[in-house]
């Protein structure tokens, strides 16, 4: 094997961190959940009836080895960084875009952190995997206290243990996450005070917000040999602004999951769907949203409005940075849908309900 081939897989190992689950090729970073065995859990691993398993390690490489990324410039500054207020209170709702799946909702009296992100890398290794491309929207050291924490699954890019670690010293939320999540989280810290549950657990928050975790298209991992010996799910959150479905990571297939939530939890005041990491589509398709699938999960669902997010921070895939954006309005356009109803925030951007 010459250096330049190990040095591309090393690479390729490395960048898989958040799109394939992989921690390394030599350890494993996730512990087994151990339960009973229900209609998604056999025992061993979690599987979505509806769903489809995560593509093998043909494929992956196949993938790594045939694809042309796009060029991602490689900083883009912010055009606004938010600083928000302590508390919002009454039947207010303030949504701001940290970036990627990162998101602060302000609501009720609480604050809530959605799959806090605030490292350089989403990858088990320091030296290697994917990068920031623009700050944090909000600095960390801005951030109000925070009361609570939704983690939706184990992927790099969504469960990140040091930004984790560094909320449970200042301000020891409760972190709220599918079953194993949690062995994740505190195998890493004890201090996180994380909490599993299972789909379809619904979770009193405080002052009138609750949460509850339903199914979404997706899967998880952090090495080679723990695929799916964690749950993954989306979030619907019960606020006094209405109810907001938030949608981290999933693919679309047939559209069940979003039918399913609008008919149990509708109406629903906003979703925050994924637009982004989708090409090239012959991989990504049963994990990850494109544009088109995103507006046909919003009608899916029935929310009187969308947000975007899963794109523009980190280049888990191929297309280029500002693809989901012009592909979603591309989208819009020919479903009809106003461009206005389906909204586009760059990190430090806020949304107010």
């Amino acid at each position: 094997m010459t250096l330049i081939t190990r040095r591309r897989l090393l690479a390729t190992f490395a960048g898989l961190a958040a799109t394939a689950g992989l921690s390394s090729f030599w350890a494993s970073r996730m512990t087994s959940y151990k339960g009973p065995i229900t209609d998604h859990f056999d025992g061993e691993r979690f599987f979505d009836r509806d769903g489809a398993p995560p593509k093998g390690w043909l494929d992956v490489l196949r993938w790594r080895f045939t694809s042309k990324p796009a060029k991602w410039p490689d900083w883009l500054p912010n055009a606004s960084t938010d600083v928000p207020p302590p508390r919002v209170t009454g039947s207010a709702a303030r949504l701001s875009y940290v970036g990627h799946a990162s998101w602060l909702l302000q609501t009720g009296g609480l604050n809530i952190l959605i799959d806090p992100v605030w490292s350089e890398r989403v990858s088990p290794v320091s030296f290697a995997g994917p990068k920031r491309h623009n700050d944090p929207g909000i600095a960390f050291d801005k951030l109000p206290k925070i009361d609570r924490v939704l983690v939706s699954h184990g992927h790099y890019d969504h469960l990140d243990l040091v930004t984790l670690s560094r909320l449970a010293a200042r301000d020891a939320p409760r972190v709220i996450t599918p079953l194993g999540n949690d062995l994740t989280m505190t195998g890493h810290d004890a201090a996180i005070r994380a909490e599993a549950y299972d789909w379809s657990d619904r979770v009193e928050l405080g002052d009138g917000v609750a949460v509850t975790l339903v199914p979404t298209r997706h899967w998880t991992a952090r090495g080679p040999f723990d695929r799916n010996r964690a749950l993954w799910a989306s979030f619907v959150l019960e606020t006094p602004a209405g109810k907001i479905y938030v949608v981290c990571d999933s693919g679309y297939g047939d559209g069940r999951h979003f039918r399913n939530v609008g008919a149990a939890h509708g109406p629903l005041r906003l979703a925050i769907l994924p637009i982004g990491a989708y090409e090239p589509r012959w991989f990504m398709k049963d994990q990850h949203m494109n544009p088109a699938d995103a507006v046909m999960a919003l009608t899916d669902c029935g929310a009187q409005q969308a947000l975007a997010n899963h794109h523009f921070t980190f280049q888990l895939t191929d297309e280029a940075i500002d693809a989901p954006e012009q592909d979603l309005y591309a989208a819009l356009d020919a479903a009809g849908v106003p461009r206005e109803r389906f909204r586009v925030l760059k990190p430090g951007q806020v949304f107010e309900i």
